[in-house]
């Protein structure tokens, strides 16, 4: 039988580093703790790097807002300098690409239109005709490109691509106001603005009995806006079917 002052066996033994001759503290059973980081306590304002997978992070994002029916639009024309988003081959349907790449012949178009008529205008500026009728040229073009990409083609573009009968319909309503406007410098009268600012046949054969340049300057620019009245009359043609189809169909 065990004593009666048998030690317990539970007790934790006292070790003393110094109860031996040449012992030192290193000699204990519990090794010192690493040193922690100063900035463990001093992390205030300090940045840490957190790796993130921020690949599969704006993956899981695209897929979210495709899922939600959003359809984004990054800027890819023109490649130079991008400002507008434009991917006729993979956005438009196959039956439907070829009507769409004559309307945005027929943007370009008044984008060349407009822009030969400043040129056109600034000759006749140039061989004394007035500077009020080059401010206007400039007007129109600043103003009609933007707003013909805004108000009926950038519209056309999506009707296309999700076959809205809504958008069509903001398309024709604004493409009509273009087609009028082509027919209007093809004439050139001289109201509601003096008619030499816009290079159409009343004004071509105005100034080219002043002097013949000009004259051939303008006849040309007549040329352009009466090519681009013929496209816009094309392009109308078959949104108007593709509407009524699925205007038909509900």
């Amino acid at each position: 039988m065990a004593g009666r002052y048998d030690p317990n066996p539970f007790e934790e033994e006292e070790v003393n580093p110094f109860s031996h001759p040449g012992s030192s503290l290193s000699d204990s059973r519990l090794s010192p703790l690493p040193p922690e980081p100063a900035e463990l306590y001093n992390d205030i304002g300090v940045t840490r790097d957190i790796p993130v997978d921020t690949t599969k992070e704006l993956k899981r994002r695209e897929d979210a807002v495709a899922r939600a029916g959003v359809v984004t639009e990054e800027k890819n024309w023109p490649p130079c300098f991008p400002i507008i988003h434009h991917d006729i081959a993979n956005e438009i349907p196959i039956y439907s690409q070829r009507m769409q790449y004559l309307a945005f012949a027929s943007f370009l178009g008044l984008t060349a239109c407009l822009f030969w008529n400043i040129i056109a205008v600034t000759t006749a500026w140039i061989k004394g005709e007035g500077v009020k009728i080059w401010f206007l040229s400039i007007i129109y073009f600043i103003s009609g490109c933007p707003l013909a990409y805004v108000l009926w083609y950038r519209p056309l573009y999506r009707a296309m691509r999700t076959e809205s009968a809504l958008k069509f319909g903001w398309f024709f309503i604004f493409y009509l106001v273009h087609i009028a406007f082509c027919i209007y410098c093809a004439v050139a009268p001289p109201f509601p603005f003096k008619g030499k600012s816009l290079t159409g046949i009343l004004a071509a054969i105005d100034v080219i009995g002043d002097n013949v340049l000009v004259g051939i300057f303008y006849f040309i620019g007549f040329g352009f806006f009466c090519i681009e009245s013929l496209i816009s009359f094309w392009v109308i043609q078959y949104p108007v079917l593709l509407a009524r189809k699925v205007m038909d169909n509900g």
